[in-house]
């Protein structure tokens, strides 16, 4: 049985259990495989998600005192698909979708900011001071990219964009002259560059291009959304984001994503 059917087998195992007082004691969630430092797949147990998303999940839910399972259910567009329909209950990355609104209550304040910025070679000393300022230069774009539709709309009429299978790939790409500058997280972003062995090859600018709001996101049709768990959730949040906590998590798995593809690099060596 493959990961995605076992996971999502498990779903039917574990149903939200909500209480008399409108809280939950069980909760189920899932997030996107490959979004670090967000939310992706453990490479030592590849059913498992790992991520600053799962651990501010587990964080807040323990404070709470709520048991949060949460599943590997499958690629992105799965993950999402599963928290619409409700069969589980949180989605632990959520970008903010319009479409999305009529079947899941995003809790505020997102619990970080993925900042996008256009990355340069070292030296090249593009005078990159502003978006437009892209505009006419060749860039390229990871096509798992997580974008708000204001960028993709302005990218699609101003800028040349390439896109490449993965973000590894366009910094790759970037290092190797096939392009001007690559939009690309700060986070990931750095940590990628330097599992790359890129590190003082490509830089970031300080243009910061698109910066779309990563949310937990509860569904609709869940049983155990409630006004309680929806206030609760916003109040943890928003203490977290107040102590620098947030900052801390995000920084602790990029750390952690980073080291992790630097070992899948040195096993792969021959």
């Amino acid at each position: 049985m493959s990961w995605t059917a076992r996971s999502l087998a498990c779903l039917a195992l574990l149903p939200s259990l909500a209480l008399a007082g409108g809280s939950c004691e069980r909760l189920v969630a899932t997030a996107s495989p490959d979004a670090p430092p967000f939310a992706w797949r453990d490479p030592a147990e590849p059913g498992r998600l790992i991520g600053a998303s799962i651990d501010i999940l587990s964080q807040v839910s323990g404070e709470l005192g709520v048991k949060i399972d949460v599943l590997y259910t499958g690629r992105r567009s799965q993950a999402l698909e599963e928290a619409r329909s409700g069969r589980v209950d949180l989605l632990a990355d959520a970008v903010l979708n319009e479409q999305d609104l009529t079947r899941l209550d995003y809790v505020y304040p997102p619990l970080a900011y993925n900042e996008y910025v256009p990355w340069v070679r070292q030296g090249a000393n593009p005078a990159y001071g502003s978006l437009a300022d892209l505009a006419g230069a060749q860039g390229i774009v990871s096509g798992k990219a997580r974008l708000t539709p204001a960028f993709q709309a302005f990218a699609a009429t101003h800028l040349k964009l390439t896109v490449a299978e993965s973000l590894s790939q366009a910094l790759r790409r970037l290092a190797q002259g096939e392009a001007q500058y690559a939009i690309a997280p700060r986070y990931a972003g750095a940590a990628a560059v330097e599992a790359l062995g890129l590190t003082g090859q490509l830089v970031p600018t300080e243009v910061s291009v698109d910066r779309p709001g990563i949310y937990l996101a509860i569904a609709q049709d869940s049983a155990c959304n409630d006004g309680w768990l929806r206030g609760q959730l916003a109040k943890k949040m928003t203490e977290l984001a107040a102590s620098g906590g947030i900052q801390a998590i995000l920084q602790r798995n990029a750390e952690r994503w980073k080291l992790q593809q630097q070992a899948a690099g040195a096993t792969a060596k021959p």
